[in-house]
């Protein structure tokens, strides 16, 4: 139950971002004094609609994706009366720009204030990224199974508060090896056994701190797991001194939240890119997939696939990463449209700069200005788009039905 209750809500988010979308372009055009003739969530058959004003409001069955019907946006809409001065493609170069983003933007803010939401709530990756002890424990003899992997209750003093070792302390190696996390402190102690030697940088001075390293049972990464083909963790005993790590997770107040919640969406747009450059090498991996290879956790997913990792976030109540996904979502969805293809909104403000720029060169060569760009010349080219993406949404979405993700 939790799990449906899940899907239908990360449905409803990303149906939420669709609609800040179109919104977007809605209220930029009005601002701009351009005509809105249709605003609609959805394609397909009509489900219901009403008007506002000079606006149509609607829904639509299919829930993938939406339209703003702004008057003149080619030169070969037909126009009313009342459109022919308002039509789009009539209008300013930085007023078409200013529309055509404005959906983009919305994507953008919503992403945003959902990061906020996550940083207030739950908290943001730790900014620390060093080697830092949190503090000084006793070793834990074994570890409980997932999902949990809990330590079982241990008592005494432990190897590093014996030696003399304590919080604050960052380890910066272990018998010799740089440690510059605190991940890497952890996979340069566990192969060790008997006494290894810590090096500790303590308020600015190089402590050398022999350790006597207990043996414990704990749960590791299979050496053969990879990225794109995980396999679960394996028991075996290993290497512990007894040190706490930093907390994974900050919260934060609202004021201390803008530059974490800055730094932190920066790092969404860089890999929100680097995913939209690796997008076409990924159709084998999703063909692999569909014939029955393992799905890997990096390939692309649909909407179907998304709502489905949702509900099992919902599921093992991790709604930090619910809110997590669904901000990622917004923030590559602003990326994608940025495009320069039609039918995207990047391929219609890359007819814009073009028509300015061929401009410029023709008033300094003295000509008039050029008529707009025909579109019906580009069709060819959109279609090959819409071609293309729709069938990598098609084998997308056969992988997330046959073959979905699993996250939990």
């Amino acid at each position: 139950m939790v799990f449906v209750l899940g899907v239908v809500l990360f449905a409803l988010g990303i149906t939420v971002s669709i609609a800040l979308h179109e919104a977007g372009h809605m209220w930029t055009a009005r601002a701009l004094g351009m005509k809105v003739r249709r605003y609609y969530i959805g394609f397909g058959p009509k489900i219901f609609s009403f008007r506002r004003g000079e606006t149509e409001y609607g829904l639509k069955a299919i829930p993938a994706g939406g339209f703003c019907d702004i008057a003149g946006m080619t030169m070969h809409d037909e126009l009313a009366p009342d459109e022919v001065d308002r039509a789009m493609y009539k209008q300013k170069t930085w007023k078409r720009l200013v529309v055509m983003s404005g959906g983009i933007v919305m994507n953008f803010v919503f992403g945003t204030v959902l990061v906020f939401v996550l940083a207030m709530g739950w908290g943001l990756p730790n900014p620390e990224t060093r080697a830092v002890v949190d503090g000084v424990t006793c070793v834990s003899p074994s570890q409980g199974p997932g999902p949990d992997f809990a330590l079982a209750e241990c008592d005494g003093v432990g190897p590093a508060q014996a030696a003399g070792i304590e919080p604050g302390d960052v380890v910066i190696a272990v018998n010799g090896t740089p440690t510059s996390t605190f991940r890497d402190v952890v996979l340069a102690t566990q192969p060790l056994t008997g006494t290894a030697e810590f090096t500790v940088d303590r308020d600015g001075r190089t402590v050398s701190v022999p350790v006597q390293v207990q043996q414990a049972q704990r749960w590791v990464n299979d050496p053969e797991s990879t990225e794109a083909a995980p396999r679960p963790p394996i028991s075996q005993e290993v290497g512990a001194i007894g040190i706490k790590a930093p907390p994974p997770l900050v919260k934060y107040s609202a004021v201390a939240a803008v530059p974490a919640v800055a730094d932190f969406t920066g790092d969404i747009f860089a890999r929100s890119v680097e995913g939209l450059v690796q997008m076409p090498s990924k159709v084998v991996d999703l063909w692999h997939a569909v014939t029955g290879g393992e799905r890997g956790l990096d390939t692309p997913v649909s909407v179907v696939g998304a709502s489905v990792i949702g509900g099992q976030a919902a599921e093992a109540s991790n709604w930090e990463t619910f809110v997590l996904l669904l901000a990622t979502l917004n923030f590559f969805l602003g990326i994608f449209n940025l495009v320069p293809l039609l039918p995207l909104d990047g391929g219609h403000m890359a007819v814009a700069i073009y028509e300015k720029i061929r401009n410029a060169f023709r008033f300094r060569r003295g000509l008039p200005a050029g008529g707009p760009v025909d579109y019906a010349k580009l069709m060819p080219l959109t279609y090959v788009v819409i071609v293309l993406g729709g069938a990598f949404m098609l084998l997308t979405l056969t992988a997330d039905i046959v073959n979905p993700i699993k996250i939990f």
